[in-house]
């Protein structure tokens, strides 16, 4: 017999926190993808908007959340240079501006969290990005994702 405990309890509330804060740096990643507008305006917009919008598509966060996700969002807008460069050495073959725009998303969220995010660990960032894949793209995108990111993984010895 499994019993959880408050400490099982907490660290599962608090990955259930972070994924929807990841989903939710996504769907910024997104606007500011294709709407072309700042990431900083983004971010505001998608907290004054989403109360409006529980019966949309777009994920509501939490206060804790949402400040979770509006680092991962402009820290990803904010070093597009860095980790571009790195997704396009470890995916053979594809440009980046091949890729669909929700993938490229996607492996820039975790590429960033790989650098920038040193206390979660690889494997952490991996399946979070594989289920965002799952969430936001198609099957082949998950196995497309799931290769460029083990390329990087290994690359960088990163656990």
């Amino acid at each position: 017999m499994i019993v959880e405990t408050e400490d099982d309890s907490a660290t599962h509330q608090n990955n259930e926190l972070r994924h929807r804060a990841r989903e939710g740096a996504v769907q910024m990643l997104y606007q500011w993808e294709v709407g072309g507008t700042p990431i900083d305006d983004v971010v505001q917009a998608f907290r004054s908007e989403t109360p409006k919008l529980e019966s949309s598509r777009w994920v509501y966060l939490s206060d804790n959340s949402y400040k979770f996700a509006a680092v991962l969002a402009r820290g990803v807008a904010g070093s597009v240079e860095r980790l571009d460069p790195l997704i396009e050495g470890a995916a053979d073959h594809w440009r980046l501006e091949r890729m669909a725009i929700v993938d490229r998303l996607i492996l820039r969220l975790a590429v960033w969290e790989f650098l920038d995010q040193p206390e979660t660990p690889g494997r952490v960032i991996i399946n979070e990005a594989l289920e965002l894949a799952r969430t936001f793209s198609t099957d082949e995108s998950v196995g497309f994702i799931n290769g460029v990111l083990d390329e990087i993984r290994r690359s960088s010895e990163r656990e």
